[in-house]
C-alpha cells in the first residue's frame, strides 16, 4: 500500500479511537454523578 495513504488512515483511525475514547470518559463521569440519584430512587420504589 501507498505509505501516505497507510499514514492517513493511521491517523484517522488514532483519532476515531481518541474521541470514543473521550465519549466513553464522559459517559462514565456522567454515570458517576448520576449514581447517587439512581441509588436514592431505587431505595424509594423499594420502601413503598
Amino acid at each position: 500500500m501507498n505509505p501516505e495513504i497507510e499514514y492517513e488512515l493511521m491517523k484517522n483511525h488514532a483519532n476515531e479511537l481518541r474521541r470514543a475514547a473521550a465519549h466513553h470518559r464522559r459517559v462514565r463521569e456522567a454515570e458517576q454523578g448520576d449514581r447517587s440519584e439512581r441509588r436514592s430512587l431505587f431505595g424509594k420504589r423499594r420502601s413503598s
